[in-house]
């Protein structure tokens, strides 16, 4: 029986696992990753593209900046930190980034169990049982989630196969196929940082393709970094967005989209902006913009996937075949309206002792703790960490910003639970 049992061990449960160390060390803790060995997008390790945070804003600086886990010591460690201070970048390469977060995870004392997916969560008297694919099973006094955000692929892409349809969090296996003299047809869906980077990526892995890219919206939107939208990134901003009525976060969300959804930052966008125009320079017509598209029906067979298009201003249809179609689509959020999920599909067995509202989704508190339905008391408890931004707002968003602090918030509540429980059971 541990303490708490941590499914996933991506950035958010290795900040978990350094909170835990350096605040609770004596919890009896056990990590099941279903990857082999520590990793961090290997899919979107791509040359050239950055992690668009601040680096110090990393596993652990922003709750304890004397720590051995931050990026500037492990720069210091690697022997690279001058020459780092010295590159002419605003942010990290995220190769590097991936490093820092592998080297992390191999140096924290974490117990973790590699190569073990985890197919459910059940109950077990007043424990939690999170099952394995293996046959497999751990028994604990409480359990954090951390799987990642769901990749969303759009309804009308359903039954094209992989690697026909290729979501980014699977891009570089879904081409790796393909040689560099590769003279086929890509479609890219998508207008965000994702599309871009992969629309250069393509054009320069196979300068011989012809790439379309093919978006909702008239152009790329450039990405709201003003020092105060950016505001949404602070602790303070958790507090006054938890609090708000679902009208308030509906409209704060609204307003602050653009801060990290459907836009770029300006490096990429003039990059490709000036990648085209060489293009024309030299006569050649390697990527093709389709802006303003619906995309309305998807068809694959032995010559490729067949993309049926409705522009949206002049209602005129065409259709678009590739051999290969990258959607840059993003990834689900927890709630109950448009891309979203209403709860993690690893909670589905144990969803009757969790308070889930029809019209918000799954309630979570502050502390990232799961609020149990009326059925659900003295079920153990069970923290979603990194899923939360329907209920915490934009920090949540598969962003490092806050992903320190909220480490923090979640050992802190596990240890004053845990041992509340324990001095319960003792006395009676």
């Amino acid at each position: 029986m541990f303490d708490v049992v941590c499914v996933g061990f991506g950035p958010a449960n290795i900040a978990l696992a350094v909170a835990l160390d350096e605040i609770w060390p004596a919890a009896r803790v056990k990590f099941v990753e279903r990857e082999p060995a520590p990793a961090w997008q290997p899919a979107m390790m791509l040359d050239g593209a950055d992690i668009q945070n601040h680096p110090v804003r990393d596993l652990v600086t922003p709750r304890n900046p004397r720590s051995r886990y931050t990026f500037v010591n492990y720069l210091h460690e690697q022997g690279r930190l001058f020459k780092h201070l010295n590159l002419p970048v605003d942010h990290p390469l995220r190769k590097e980034y991936a490093r820092y977060i592998q080297w992390v995870a191999e140096t924290v004392p974490a117990d973790v169990d590699y190569g073990r997916n985890v197919t459910a969560i059940r109950l077990a008297g007043d424990a939690a049982e999170v099952r394995t694919a293996d046959g497999g099973s751990y028994l604990g006094r409480s359990v954090v989630v951390a799987p990642g955000r769901s990749p969303y692929l759009p309804a009308v892409f359903d039954g094209v196969p992989f690697p026909r349809a290729v979501h980014t969090s699977r891009f570089l296996p879904g081409i790796a196929d393909l040689d560099r003299d590769w003279a086929g047809t890509l479609a890219v869906v998508g207008a965000s940082q994702s599309a871009i980077e992969v629309l250069l990526d393509l054009s320069t892995r196979f300068p011989a393709a012809r790439i379309v890219n093919v978006m909702s919206g008239y152009g790329y939107r450039l990405k709201d970094t003003s020092p105060f939208s950016e505001e949404v990134y602070f602790p303070e901003f958790v507090d006054y967005y938890y609090r708000a009525s679902e009208e308030g976060k509906q409209r704060l969300r609204d307003q602050l989209r653009p801060t990290n959804y459907s836009s770029a930052d300006r490096d990429v966008i003039d990059a490709l902006y000036l990648r085209m125009y060489e293009d024309e320079l030299d006569e050649r017509r390697r990527m093709t913009l389709l802006g303003n598209r619906l995309i309305t029906a998807a068809r694959h067979d032995d010559g490729g996937v067949t993309l049926d298009l409705t522009e949206r201003i002049t209602g005129a249809r065409e259709q678009l075949t590739a051999d290969r179609v990258i959607l840059a689509t993003g990834y689900r959020d927890l709630g109950t309206k448009g891309r979203t999920e209403q709860l993690p599909p690893l909670l589905r067995e144990v969803a009757e002792v969790l308070r889930v509202d029809p019209e918000t989704g799954l309630s979570v508190g502050f502390d990232y703790r799961v609020e149990n339905s009326t059925q659900g008391a003295g079920a153990p408890p069970i923290y979603i960490n990194g899923l939360c931004e329907s209920t915490h707002g934009l920090g949540d968003a598969g962003s490092f910003s806050l992903l320190a602090l909220r480490s923090k918030a979640i050992v802190d509540s596990l240890r004053q639970r845990l041992s509340a429980g324990a001095v319960a059971v003792a006395s009676r």
